[in-house]
C-alpha cells in the first residue's frame, strides 16, 4: 500500500468535510475558507475527487455556491448525490436547487483579531 503525504490544507479539508452533519450541506468555498484558503475551492473539489473513498468522506454534502449539485443532471453521480441528500431530508426545488439558507451548515471560519493596534515594525 502506498502512503500519500497530505498537505496541511488537504488534512484540514478532509477533517472539515467529515464534520458536516447529516441533513446539511456546505459549499466548496465554505470548506476552503474553513480550511484556511478562501481561494481554494478547486482544491477542495480535487480532494473530494481523489480522497472520498479512502477517507470515507460524505462527498454528497458538498455543493456549489448556487446550491446545486455540480455533476451533469443526467449523470449517475448526480442522481446518486441527490438521492443521498434526499435520504438525509434535504429538499430540492423543481429546478434542482436547494435553499442554502435552510440546508447550509452554519459553520463559519473564526474571525481573525485586528492587527490595527500593533505597530507595523513589530508584526
Amino acid at each position: 500500500m502506498t502512503v500519500i503525504q497530505l498537505s496541511p490544507f488537504s488534512k484540514k479539508v478532509i477533517d472539515t468535510i467529515l464534520k458536516i452533519p447529516s441533513g446539511k450541506v456546505a459549499t466548496y468555498k465554505q470548506i476552503a475558507e474553513l480550511a484556511g484558503k478562501p481561494q481554494g475551492s478547486r482544491g477542495v473539489s480535487w480532494i473530494l475527487h481523489s480522497c472520498s473513498t479512502t477517507y470515507k468522506l460524505p462527498w454528497h454534502r458538498v455543493l456549489n455556491s448556487q446550491g446545486r449539485i455540480s455533476f451533469d443532471p443526467t449523470s449517475r453521480n448526480y442522481k446518486d448525490q441527490k438521492r443521498k441528500l434526499e435520504n438525509e431530508g434535504v429538499e430540492f426545488s423543481a429546478d434542482g436547487k436547494l435553499d442554502l439558507r435552510k440546508f447550509q451548515w452554519s459553520k463559519r471560519p473564526a474571525k481573525k483579531k485586528s492587527q490595527a493596534a500593533k505597530p507595523r515594525m513589530f508584526s
